[in-house]
Formats: C-alpha cells, structure tokens, sequence
C-alpha cells in the first residue's frame, strides 16, 4: 500500500494483548504511528517499538486530556490524523477506502466519521442500537480536537465540512471480562462527576437532528436524564434487549447488554446518589 500522509494517535496502558493487530492493521497507509504511552509494565512498549511507532509517555487522566496533550505535544508531521484505540483496528476494506478518499479529497471537506463495530467475548454486537455507531476519527491536522470532557468524549470540527466513510473499524478487546468490568467502574465514576456537573466547558452540541453523537446526546440529557434514578437503568436495558432486538445478539449479546446497558447505567446512578449526599458521603474533596 502507499503510505499517505497520515498520522496515527494511540495511547497506551498494558495494551500487549491489543496492540500488535491495532497497529498491523494501519501498517500499510500509515505515514507515521504516535504511541502516548501512561506508563506501560507488560510489553506494550516493546510491541510499538517493533512497528516503527514514536513512542512518547504522559501522566493519564483521562482520555481527553491525554489525546489533546498528544495532538499538542507530539509534532504531528501528517496532513491527516486517524484516532484509534489500541483495541481497535482497521478492516482491510476500511484501509484501503481511506487511501482511496485521502489520495482525492475535496478541500473543503475537514473529517470523516468512521462506523464502529464492537466484538464482545467473541461475538460482533449488531444489534440493541449499538450497531452502526459513527465517530469522527479522521481529520485533517489542526482541524479537530477531542472535547474535554471525564468521560463519552468526542472529536470536535473546527473548520470544514464532514463526510462518512463506508467500512467499518473494529473495536475487539482482548483483554478480558474482569478488566473490562474494572474499566467500566472507572468509567462509571467520570461520568457520575459530569453528571454532578463538574465537566468541562467545551462540549459537543446535543441536537436531535445533528449527527448520531449529538442525538445520542440529546437523547439521554432530555429523555433518559429526566426519568428516576435507577429505575431508567431498567428502562434502558429493557429498551435495548427487547424493542431494540438485542436478545438477537446471543448469550454474549445478553450478558453484553446487561452488564454494559442495565449494570453500568445503575453504577452511575449509585454514584451519583453517593456524591449527592444521599448514600452518607462526604462531598467535600468533590
């Protein structure tokens, strides 16, 4: 393939079991691969250095912070940045998709929206509305740059007109059930402090006819964030498992939309009514 002008941006922690198919599967396109490494202790470091990656380390905090401290900090040299997590990876129609457009893009156009599809345990989630999702992962240098937010974080165009591409990119983490539980609870802490109020400024705009980000958003800042506390949990899932077909998704659909739709929606909430006051803690280091 011919390398484009194109810079990749992963960040890293212990990715080892991810990383090496992340960054085969840009190999062919990519001008240049930037690692932000948070302090890897397995051989995530080693696996970049194999690729060819620029490797640079950075405290985390979160994903928003750390992406912006990448496009910041790093000196990009492509034209093009491609955001991708280090579970995520290119499907060979996607990459060459993105040659293609790249090689020929209109001027005006400052991004593209890249459709995701997520593997759990094994098994691709097609279906309680999870399939297809669409995120501005491609955009041209300087054009872009993650919103700072805790958590849900999106990239935002500065400048320009959008375009989708086709192919999808695949989001399969190999890690396992217990770190994806344990990554979810820290999840579920960021966004309880968003929903406290405490995020940032600049955010993506909640529009009901805007992309699919900014109705999602909508959706759950009017619809789901005015129903009760825990009981929209429920709801939620029920609106996914059911009326949104998830039980077609198998039984890892069903533990998928269970723990990821009803499970972590009730964590949140928990940990919103904690920090009100309500569950006895102290708010006073919020």
């Amino acid at each position: 393939m011919v390398k484009l002008p194109l810079s990749v941006v992963i960040l890293t922690n212990n990715e080892e079991k991810n990383l090496g198919r992340c960054l085969e599967s840009v190999s062919g396109i990519a001008g240049e691969v930037i690692i932000v490494d948070s302090g890897s202790t397995d051989a995530t470091r080693d696996i970049a250095k194999r690729f060819g990656a620029k490797i640079y380390k950075h405290p985390f905090t979160n994903q928003a912070d750390q992406f912006n401290w990448a496009l910041n900090n790093t000196k990009i040299k492509g034209e093009w940045i491609l955001r991708l997590d280090s579970d995520e990876r290119l499907t060979p129609e996607l990459a060459d998709e993105i040659k293609e457009t790249l090689l020929e893009v209109s001027p005006k156009v400052s991004g593209f929206f890249l459709r995701r599809r997520v593997y759990f345990m094994g098994r691709w989630i097609k279906h309680g509305g999870y399939y297809p999702a669409w995120f501005l992962r491609l955009w041209r240098t300087g054009d872009g740059k993650i919103e700072d937010r805790e958590v849900d974080e999106h990239t935002i165009l500065l400048r320009g007109e959008s375009r989708r591409l086709k192919n999808d990119f695949i989001d399969d983490n190999r890690k396992g059930l217990e770190e994806w539980v344990a990554k979810q609870n820290r999840y579920s802490t960021r966004e309880a402090r968003e929903l406290m109020g405490l995020a940032k400024e600049e955010q993506l705009s909640a529009r009901f006819g805007g992309e699919q980000a900014e109705r999602k958003r909508w959706i759950k800042q009017n619809l789901y964030g005015r129903l009760p506390l825990f009981v929209r949990a429920f709801a939620y899932f029920f609106y996914r498992y059911f009326l949104r077909l998830g039980f077609l998704d198998g039984k890892e659909g069903f533990i998928f939309h269970l723990l990821q739709g009803c499970w972590y929606r009730f964590l949140v909430d928990a940990e919103l009514y904690e920090m009100r006051g309500k569950g006895g803690a102290s708010l006073q280091n919020l």
